[in-house]
């Protein structure tokens, strides 16, 4: 193996749970590795850190890779994802003092909200010279993308709407000060927005892109081609990770590794519910039951966790529509390049089950 000690960056979010268990129940050390898990603050940072060679590799959003290898976020830097570290995950929560102005749209019973509820809040705010102001995470990420659906969907203005780019970390306070009237972001901020009597949370991503890659890991393309058998082990460490949290007590039980101080340092009852497959909407309400709230794996398909070609191609058309990218023929050549479907099987062939050992 080429290089043994890594430096693997993290974000602390709920969907993190593959790199905190490969690291704390020794699926590292299983396959070699000795891996340190850094925390960053922003998806910038963490972008920025791979790309200047300050971490081996990291958590990132699925649209990152393409942003870094296209250059859409400033310099050309080519990156790839060999593994998709987790599916669905993100939530769109407002600030609870609009929920009383829902009227009928109001959450019922394990549904979700359509945009079409805060058509009226927005024209009060435009009637007023002002806009409803959202935050999301990154750029490039879905839950930008997901959040433009979601309105666009509820036949809301767009040119209504201001849109800002709040670390996950600053979306509570963001909201608590006004600063934002909403948020798209991953777990645990939707849950917090709700037990704090914050927010209410109107629909998930599993509502507006049902199963579309959420997190993957990510390395720069250079550093998968000097170190192959490297790549090759921490891809399969986390695959073995991703299965372990299949089962509904192992999640229970990375709910509280991730509640840790050294992580998400946050109570139990915040973090727990997605994995676990519950969804907090609002203060006086029972939670929805979504089971792919969280998806780490699939025992009956090696798909979930597939880098493929196919999402890739739908994400380059939603960053063509979102205004992200103006011709998406030239993205499209170097796809196979970013999202390495060709790694993951060669990873795990059919003589070696993805399931882990």
């Amino acid at each position: 193996m080429e290089k043994r000690s890594l430096k693997v960056g993290f974000m602390p979010l709920t969907d993190s749970a593959p790199l905190v268990v490969a690291k704390e129940y020794g699926f590292f050390e299983r396959y070699g590795l000795d891996v340190t898990l850094e925390q960053q603050n922003s998806w910038a940072t963490m972008r920025d850190k791979v790309c200047a060679g300050l971490l081996d590799g990291a958590q990132m959003l699925a649209p990152m890779p393409i942003a870094s290898s296209l250059g859409l976020d400033g310099q050309r830097i080519p990156m790839i994802t060999p593994f998709v570290l987790s599916r669905n995950g993100n939530a769109i929560t407002l600030s609870q003092k609009w929920y009383k102005h829902l009227d009928e749209h109001r959450l019922g019973e394990g549904q979700p909200i359509s945009a079409t509820a805060i058509a009226s809040i927005v024209n009060k705010k435009i009637a007023n010279g002002e806009k409803l102001r959202f935050a999301t995470v990154f750029p490039y990420s879905c839950h930008y993308y997901q959040l433009l659906d979601w309105l666009s969907a509820g036949g809301i203005d767009l040119s209504h709407i201001e849109l800002l780019i709040i670390p996950p970390g600053n979306m509570i306070a963001a909201l608590k000060s006004g600063e934002i009237d909403g948020f798209c972001v991953g777990g645990p901020w939707n849950a917090f927005a709700v037990r704090a009597q914050l927010g209410f949370t109107a629909a998930t991503s599993s509502d507006i892109w049902m199963d579309f890659p959420e997190k993957v890991l990510a390395v720069l393309a250079s550093w998968q081609m000097q170190n192959p058998n490297t790549c090759k082990a921490l891809v399969q460490a986390l695959n073995d990770a991703c299965h372990w949290l299949e089962s509904i007590p192992n999640r229970f039980e990375a709910a509280q590794l991730l509640s840790g101080s050294q992580y998400l340092n946050m109570d139990l009852n915040i973090i727990a519910p997605s994995l676990l497959g519950s969804c907090l909407t609002y203060k006086d309400l029972p939670p929805r039951q979504i089971n792919t709230y969280n998806q780490f794996a699939d025992s009956e398909s090696a798909s979930l966790n597939c880098p493929s070609i196919d999402d890739g191609r739908w994400l380059l058309e939603v960053m063509q529509k979102s205004g992200h990218l103006d011709n998406p023929s030239h993205a499209l050549l170097q796809l196979p390049h970013i999202y390495r479907q060709d790694l993951f099987r060669q990873y795990f062939t059919a003589n070696q089950d993805v399931a882990p050992r």
